[in-house]
């Protein structure tokens, strides 16, 4: 290949990159669109209104409301979710969880042979703690963020008279079934740590509660 042909083709190949180079050039000034100084709108996440009316969402009713109308029989069939990790017979073994005979006002963290979590014996106050029917209504709405560290893995129970149909099959299984809180008296005070029930529902209680709690540590 002599000279004159090796320079043709260098001079084609400049050539079109000097078309190509410039057909670009040309396209960006034609099509080019700059950003409006002013958006025409903006769009922003409204936060979630606790209600239609924009109030706060009522709270639950007390568990001595939902007592009053419960039915033991329909919470023995809410219960049949608890058997897989509590039993519920008189001197019954404990399994995942403690047995739950005679749960009602009994000392938290005390059923003789279970191991209890660190959360919960934290939440037991040495003994002090029952578990009352509000404690049973507040731990079976939500184990987790009722008692910090528990072992209990139920999610809790959302719907207030499934929740109260098990409450009050759990007061049967004793010789002796506590009393019934008053309709109308003020619900007792949360445990110390515990967040106040806003409509939601109590999980079992890992140490008296019906679900599937994970291993107890």
């Amino acid at each position: 290949m002599d000279s004159l042909e090796f320079n043709k083709i260098v001079g084609g190949l400049l050539g079109t990159v000097f078309v190509v180079f410039s057909i670009s050039l040309l396209s960006d000034s034609i099509f080019a669109s700059s950003a409006p100084e002013k958006p025409g709108f903006a769009i922003e996440a409204a936060e979630a209104e606790a209600s239609a009316g924009g109030e706060a969402a009522p709270a639950a009713k007390p568990i001595a409301e939902l007592l009053a109308s419960a039915d033991a029989k329909a919470g023995e069939s809410v219960f049949k979710k608890c058997q897989a990790c509590h039993s519920g017979e008189k001197g019954g073994p404990n399994k995942v969880g403690p047995d739950l005979w005679d749960i009602v006002d009994r000392p938290v963290a005390e059923h003789g042979g279970f191991s209890y979590s660190a959360g919960m014996k934290d939440f037991s106050k040495g003994g002090e703690t029952l578990w009352t029917y509000d404690n049973l209504d507040h731990f079976l709405t939500s184990p987790k963020g009722f008692v910090k560290g528990t072992a209990m893995g139920f999610a809790g129970i959302k719907k207030d008279d499934e929740r109260a149909n098990l409450i009050a099959y759990l007061r049967t299984l004793s010789d002796s079934p506590k009393p019934l809180p008053e309709a109308g008296a003020a619900p007792a005070a949360p445990a110390e740590g515990e967040a106040p029930k806003e409509g939601a529902a109590p999980e079992a209680p890992a140490e008296g509660g019906a679900a599937q709690p994970a291993p107890a540590q």
